[in-house]
Formats: structure tokens, C-alpha cells, sequence
């Protein structure tokens, strides 16, 4: 995809984030999660108890997928290192942020209500630099396109 379609793409609401992290044993895990693409980055909002909260910190890499169900079935990929801007218990702070997030997902009064029930649970704020021009991405073929024009040339070798 172009820089143009993978920023288009990232902020289409409704998308999730297929998070891998490392646990303290080294081994993968993987976990769907919310997110939103501002200022070239992928924000994440871990809950404080969530499993793989630690896993970030201890160590900070990980790897991420967005995809979706739908042709062409467009997908972003990369690894990084995840910034914490927030810890948990600063989230009077980054509040905005975390609705901004939680509008992608739902519409505003569904939004408010659980913003409002989950006030109390503590979240911290990552930042996953993604930078359009360098990620991996893939899409099928639009009608009439040559998939040698989009797919990477390992496929036609």
C-alpha cells in the first residue's frame, strides 16, 4: 500500500490491533486491542492488571498487526520498541486520549457511558512508532489491478 492508503487505512475506525509482546519466559503472546493513529504513532491504553502489561515492562518490544475481514483485506505490520508516556494512575492526564480511542470503537453516548464505568480502572498509555513509509503492508488486487504492480516481487520469483 501507498504511504497515503496505509495512513487512510490506520484511521478508519473500527479496526483492532493484534499486539505481540514477550513474556518473562521469552515466549510470544498475542492480544486484540483498541487503538488509535495519531502523529505517527499507534496508541495503546493497557489496563494496569491486564496479563500483558508486565510483559511491556520487562521488555519493551513488540509487534503488531492490523488487518481486516473484508477485501481487499489490506494489513499492516511492524515491529518497534512501545513508548510509555503514561504509567497507570496518570490517567486524569491523557483522558482525552483514551475517549479519542474509545469513539473509534463506539458512538459517542456508548462511549460516554463506558468511559464512565470504567473511570476507576487504572491504564497506562503506550505509543508504537509508525512511520507509513517503512511498515509492511499487504492488500489484495483491486478489480482490474495487476497484482504484480502491489505485491512484493518475492511472490512472482
Amino acid at each position: 500500500m501507498t504511504v497515503d492508503e496505509v495512513t487512510a487505512f490506520l484511521a478508519e475506525p473500527g479496526h483492532l490491533v493484534r499486539l505481540a509482546t514477550v513474556d518473562a519466559d521469552g515466549a510470544p503472546y498475542v492480544v486484540p486491542a483498541w487503538f488509535l493513529f495519531r502523529d505517527g504513532r499507534i496508541l495503546i491504553t493497557p489496563r494496569e492488571r491486564s496479563a500483558w502489561w508486565p510483559h511491556v515492562q520487562g521488555d519493551r518490544r513488540v509487534a503488531l498487526t492490523i488487518d481486516e475481514i473484508d477485501p481487499p483485506y489490506r494489513k499492516v505490520v511492524l515491529q518497534a520498541t512501545a513508548d510509555v508516556l503514561y504509567e497507570p494512575g496518570a490517567d486524569d492526564v491523557w483522558r482525552d486520549t483514551y475517549r479519542d480511542i474509545v469513539l473509534r470503537y463506539l458512538l459517542p453516548a456508548a462511549a460516554d457511558a463506558y468511559l464512565g464505568g470504567t473511570r476507576s480502572v487504572r491504564r497506562a498509555l503506550l505509543a508504537i512508532p509508525c512511520d507509513p513509509a517503512t511498515v509492511t503492508t499487504w492488500r489484495m488486487p483491486l478489480e482490474g489491478e495487476d497484482p504484480r504492480a502491489i505485491w512484493a516481487s518475492r511472490y512472482w520469483q
